[in-house]
This record gives C-alpha cells, structure tokens and sequence, in this order.
C-alpha cells in the first residue's frame, strides 16, 4: 500500500501542495512572521518523510515538478519593475545604489563570518543568496555549488528576521525616508520583509519590491565573481 502511494508521481505533488496550504492557515490565523508558510509547510513535508520513512528520490519525483516552475516564477519578478516602472525612473540612483551596495555587504559578509567561524566552502555558498527570494537564491546557489535545501532555510529566516526587526531598525538607526526604509528591506530581507514594508506605507512597499528585483539581479552578478575570495 505504501509503496502504491510513494510510487504514484503526483505524490510529493501533493503533499508539497497540502504542506504549504497549512502554513497559509496557520499564518492567517496567527499573522505572526515566525510562523512563515515556507517555514511551516517546510517543516511538514521534513516530518512526513521522517515519520514514513519515506526516501527524498520518491518525494522528488512529484516535487520536481515545483522546482521546474522555478524559472518562470524568476522571469515573473519583471512584472513589479513594470508596474511601478515610473516610481523606478524617479529613484533610479537610490534603488540601484541601495541594491548594489545591499547585495555586495550582503554576500561579503557572508563571506566573513563563514571564514570566521570556519565554516566549508559549500555552507558558504548555500548562505551566500540568503537575502534574496527563493527563486533567484536556488538558481544562485546552484550556479556556485552550494545546498538548495540549506539556501531556502536561510532565505526564510533570513525575511523572518527583516519582517521582525525592520521598523526597530529603522528606529534606531534614525532612518526616517520612506524610500530609505523601504530599499532596505527590500534589499535585505526580500518578499517576507516587504510584506511589513506594505504595512509601513505604500512608498515602502513599493520601493522594497522594486529592490528585490535588482538585488535579486546583482546577486547573480556578485556572486560568481566573489565566490573566489571563499
């Protein structure tokens, strides 16, 4: 019986699916940033397939249909640039200055700490996209040899972390531009941070999700070219 259910393909399908579905209740019922939907469907799926015994090559053969629809969830990230493509054109030089210089702190101090602590190199390069969404931080750490599995989890503590502390941040730092604010946790904390970006103010919304695209970009350009300093 359980190898008929294991073996039918659209088996990590849907509990991939039914994972991520209870983590969307759970965080609408408790809007609290801890209880990510990522983090809790995560953690669902790594229970069942504990629980079953039940081997990631079977989970994979359902579940890599999700992964597929990664490049295109990639490309979609345009369609914000396009929707606020006017408000992009008057802050050209904060967005992308704010973008390039998040992304290259970003992974530098990656970089350091991981040297600091004596980190391996692949642990290195799986937390080097830590600050950007999922999409672009799978194809990033792929290209440099890193964990998918291990960049995920970092992502998502990563916007957690930025979804919690951004306003007490910007508080303590005295940084009061809405458009400061709003590059800065785009930059650093992508989508789970824009969303507390959104309840800041719209000009923070706005202009965190115009970063996440840029950061996301420059990502894949500092990347490789940084990845020699490890």
């Amino acid at each position: 019986m359980k190898a008929a259910i294991v073996g039918n393909l659209f088996f990590g399908l849907i509990i991939s699916y039914f994972a991520f579905e209870v983590g969307k209740w759970i965080f609408k019922k408790t809007q609290t940033p801890i209880f990510n939907p990522f983090l809790i469907g995560t953690s669902i799926v790594i229970f069942i397939l504990k629980f079953f015994n039940i081997s990631t090559d079977d989970y994979y053969k359902g579940a890599g249909m999700i992964l597929f629809l990664l490049g295109p969830a990639t490309v979609s990230l345009a369609i914000p640039l396009y929707k606020k493509w006017d408000l992009f054109k008057k802050f050209f030089v904060p967005v992308m200055t704010g973008a390039i210089v998040g992304s290259f702190v970003g992974i530098i101090s990656v970089i350091i700490l991981g040297k600091l602590f004596g980190m391996e190199n692949q642990l290195i390069f799986s937390l080097m996209p830590k600050s950007i969404t999922t999409p672009f931080g799978i194809e990033v750490s792929s290209m440099l040899g890193g964990i998918p599995a291990i960049t995920v989890v970092s992502i998502m503590l990563t916007g957690i972390t930025g979804n919690v502390t951004a306003p007490l941040i910007s508080k303590i730092f005295r940084v009061k531009h809405s458009v400061a604010v709003g590059i800065g946790i785009g930059v650093s904390s992508h989508a789970v941070g824009t969303s507390k970006a959104m309840e800041i103010g719209e000009i923070e919304g706005s202009m965190s999700a115009l970063s996440i695209v840029f950061a996301g970009l420059l990502t894949l350009v500092w990347a490789p070219i940084l990845k020699f300093l490890v």
